[in-house]
């Protein structure tokens, strides 16, 4: 391996060189004390920045085992130096100068997710931090100065103060391993507590605005109504009192801006680990947990609506139903039936991003349009059986519409972000004061048989391509080769590295997984096993690993390769 004296002589012989002269660097050097890998140069000072790397020997950086060994404490700990990286490398980005991005220094940003990300990875051979840097050029021109101050004046500053436990905030770590243990106990204790989520009581739901996560100054605390409140003892917190949401049909009232929403908002959330001062670090959903909702537009491939929409008058096949612009019920119909063959145990609703049509059907309706001559069947007709015979639980808010007061377990009112239990009072308006009437006496049939499994074939055309061109804008879209995946309406995913993560995630999947024999859930569970195993680095053959790629769960996953306008089938 070449030393870092090596790195400074080179420098100095390229010095004043045209740019290119720059690939030259590519390699690992020995610091002493880590190693710095220059894994890709830049074309140009205006190019995307360069990507390195930084590792420290295991034994060196002096983490506590107890703090990686477990899977969720190694995300929590490598989230934990990479925001500890991200804000020394701040104080040092562009102090070296030069023309454009000349003198960068970034890291991934993390928000208020703690998300596994390929930033940081600490293994039992070593810490790694990915980043970018700017190499400075004076227009095109090699600055070799700037760059010497860059790698060995700011970055060994920054790599001692944020990987190496002895100069670290020792007790801020331990705080933060024992927060992802404490969020771990309640999420592996919700099945058998009958739970599907639990919310703290003191968390702090509603956030500053509609752009910011973070938690509102002076918001109302939350508090669980007497009747729903449940008691967990925790790891390192001990006992802690909150809302138990127990499965079933959860349903969420209230007048406008007094809470619904939001509390929902947390709920979806919730199916991530948060950092101490989010306010909802102790808001814990179910895993699986999906946001359902219209999506007018969207493409739909091969998915087997029938249980909610049959008979079309055009004579088309719902049970294997296509289309390139999907209405608001068949969309959300199709959303449905894609997240029960993700696995999905809990739905998320909030009618005001909900097809109505889709939702209810109201008595008046019924007496005036024979149910002969209306082929959907409403969420309202099969939410019971959802449960009964598939397991899968509802959280639906609503605000407009009490048809849904008759098949709920619990029903809540938000009252100026108070939430009260008012599932009797609420049953006694559904039932007309029939006190004998109970939900269990109402008529109900068995969820239908639906076509649970599809196979995939890849697009050719994707094979065979050594460089796939791909693109991310934000949380919205990503782009494969010219084919635009629309991902806007995918709700929890939470940050823009999580969709650039989704576009490699496809290509892959594309070029490798799908062979026209493998099912959609064992693709995913094949790749989730990698990446369990192996890393998000596990998806880059040739070891060029991006720095800013952050893991989605399986849901958005599946519902990214579902919405690829180019799927076969």
């Amino acid at each position: 391996m070449k030393t870092a004296s090596n790195l400074r002589s080179k420098l100095r012989e390229i010095d004043h060189k045209g740019y290119p002269a720059y690939k030259d660097l590519r390699g690992e050097y020995d610091f002493g004390e880590y190693v710095l890998s220059i894994d890709h140069v830049q074309g140009d000072p205006f190019a995307a920045p360069s990507r390195l790397s930084v590792r420290v020997d295991r034994a060196r950086a002096g983490f506590p085992e107890q703090y990686y060994k477990k899977h969720v404490n190694r995300v929590t700990l490598q989230d934990h130096l990479t925001r500890l990286f991200a804000g020394q490398v701040q104080g040092g980005t562009f102090q070296a100068k030069g023309s454009g991005k000349s003198g960068l220094l970034s890291v991934s940003h993390c928000g208020q997710q703690v998300l596994e990300r390929t930033a940081c990875k600490v293994s039992d051979g070593a810490v790694t931090i990915r980043f970018e840097a700017g190499f400075p050029a004076n227009g095109r021109t090699i600055n070799a100065g700037e760059l010497e101050k860059m790698l060995f004046q700011i970055l060994p500053g920054c790599v001692q103060k944020s990987l190496f436990y002895k100069n670290i905030d020792q007790k801020a770590l331990s705080r933060a391993i024992e927060l992802c243990e404490d969020q771990q106990y309640i999420r592996e204790h919700l099945e058998e507590a009958g739970l599907c989520a639990f919310i703290a009581n003191g968390s702090i739901l509603p956030r500053q605005s509609g752009i910011s996560e973070k938690p509102m100054k002076g918001a109302v605390a939350f508090r669980s109504p007497a009747s729903m409140e449940v008691t967990m003892d925790l790891p390192h917190r001990g006992p802690i009192s909150g809302m138990g949401i127990r499965k079933g049909i959860t349903l969420f009232v209230g007048g406008g801006y007094h809470g619904k929403s939001t509390v929902l908002q947390a709920l979806q959330d919730g199916v991530y680990n948060h950092v101490f001062g989010d306010g909802r670090e102790l808001v814990i959903t179910d895993e699986s947990a999906f946001k359902l909702r219209a999506e007018d537009g969207r493409s739909v491939v091969n998915v087997d609506i029938s249980p909610f929409i049959d008979h079309l008058p055009n004579g088309k096949d719902t049970r294997h139903f296509s289309t390139e612009d999907a209405s608001g019920s068949t969309s959300q119909a199709a959303n449905l039936m894609e997240s029960i063959e993700s696995g999905s145990r809990l739905l998320l609703i909030d009618e005001d991003t909900s097809a109505t049509n889709f939702m209810i059907r109201d008595e008046l309706m019924q007496q005036v349009v024979a149910a002969g001559e209306e082929p959907i069947t409403p969420f309202l007709q099969r939410v019971e059986s959802l449960y009964d015979d598939l397991g899968i639980s509802s959280i639906i808010v609503a605000g407009s519409s009490g048809a849904y007061f008759r098949v709920a377990d619990s029903v809540i009112q938000m009252k100026e972000y108070v939430p009260l239990d008012i599932t009797e009072r609420a049953k006694r308006a559904a039932f007309l004061g029939d006190g004998e009437k109970q939900k269990g006496s109402l008529e109900r049939d068995k969820f239908p048989a639906f076509t649970g499994s599809r196979i995939p074939r890849a697009n050719a055309a994707l094979r065979g391509q050594d460089r796939l061109k791909i693109k991310s804008m934000g949380t919205s879209e990503i782009l494969i080769d010219r084919e635009m995946v629309e991902l806007r309406y995918l709700e929890q995913l939470k940050d823009g590295e999580q969709a650039m993560a989704l576009a490699q995630i496809l290509c892959f999947v594309q070029t490798t997984m799908m062979d026209g024999k493998k099912t959609m859930g064992r693709i995913a569970d094949l790749l989730e096993k990698q990446m369990d195993e192996k890393g998000l680095e596990s998806l880059f053959e040739r070891g060029d690993v991006r720095s800013s790629l952050a893991r989605p769960r399986r849901q958005e996953i599946m519902a990214c390769i579902n919405r690829y306008r180019k799927l076969q089938f």
